[in-house]
């Protein structure tokens, strides 16, 4: 998948520094993180099968919603069972090559993660804009290719990162001051001139962050002008409420990927960074689902059908 000039790299093994600093709480946060990523894989796989049992849900909005719930299993599970591991482990170490492809999927989830974001504002657009057209225009193979699209574009780009990034010099130190293979920690172990791979970040993050961010504001600004024209407050309450959730997602998600990423570097400061990468790494794939399932009435319904059918089963 990756081309490396060996005789460039001396570095094999990266260590992780992770928690270290908090060697007394280690236990502690081992525990925590292992919940934080049990009830991500529970609320995740929950929801993708809650969508793929009730027909209800047949819909290209719950169809994009099953795609963000398995990129938020893929993308957590990227990161997090390594560091479980490490928090416990006398040495915390990952190869090369293991660091190159960590980071890889990593990359790749978070950017497809941003191109399904952008596709679900569209798709509210549609909803909200077009109500009349919304299963004409969001017909079951747009959607697919939508979906498709996001996949291919976040790989490609997480390709070009993964490659600008690891093909450089890394004479040593091995010591990453974080907790997985990010970026950031990465190229500060570099020895040789890492401005080029700033700048492929710098225009990746503007193509596929700043460029899905103008596709959902764009979206909303329409979104906001038709309910307005909305004459009864229970139906402009409807509209806001079915778009509430996506856009609470849109503010975690991107909020935290842009300041993360498109800061310079000069400014990153890693114990700090380390914390805010837990809150975008770790946090938001649990949170998405919960965002996406508590103020939606469609899920809860479906939960509830699925809650009296399990109930008249254990009856008989």
């Amino acid at each position: 998948m990756f081309l490396f000039e060996r005789n460039t790299t001396t570095v094999t093994v990266f260590i992780f520094l992770g928690f270290s600093d908090y060697p007394q709480i280690q236990i502690v946060l081992f525990v925590v993180f292992l919940g934080i990523y049990l009830m991500t894989l529970a609320w995740n796989l929950g929801l993708i099968t809650l969508i793929q049992m009730d027909s209800h849900l047949h819909t290209p909005m719950y169809f994009f919603l099953s795609n963000l719930s398995l990129v938020d299993i893929c993308y957590s599970s990227s990161t997090t069972p390594k560091m479980l591991a490490d928090t416990v482990a006398d040495q915390k170490t990952i190869s090369f090559l293991g660091c190159a492809v960590q980071y890889f999927v990593f990359c790749g989830m978070g950017l497809t993660e941003c191109f399904l974001l952008a596709a679900m504002a569209y798709d509210r657009y549609a909803a909200v804009c077009n109500p009349l057209l919304y299963t004409a225009i969001m017909s079951h193979t747009l959607c697919i290719k939508m979906v498709g699209g996001a996949f291919m574009g976040g790989f490609f780009s997480s390709l070009i990162e993964t490659y600008s990034v690891y093909s450089h010099q890394f004479c040593g130190p091995n010591i990453i001051n974080h907790f997985f293979c990010d970026l950031p920690p990465v190229l500060a172990l570099s020895c040789s001139d890492t401005f080029t791979s700033q700048i492929v970040t710098f225009l990746v993050g503007v193509i596929v962050g700043v460029m899905s961010v103008l596709v959902v504001l764009s979206s909303y600004i329409y979104i906001v002008a038709a309910v307005l024209k909305i004459s009864s407050t229970k139906g402009r309450s409807k509209a806001f409420s079915t778009c509430a959730s996506h856009l609470t997602a849109v503010t975690l998600f991107y909020g935290s990927g842009l300041f993360m990423y498109m800061r310079p570097r000069s400014s990153h400061a890693l114990s700090r960074d380390k914390m805010v990468s837990v809150f975008y790494a770790v946090v938001i794939p649990m949170v998405n689902p919960i965002i996406y399932s508590l103020r939606n009435k469609e899920i809860k319904s479906a939960m509830m059908k699925v809650i009296e059918r399990e109930s008249l089963v254990f009856s008989y």
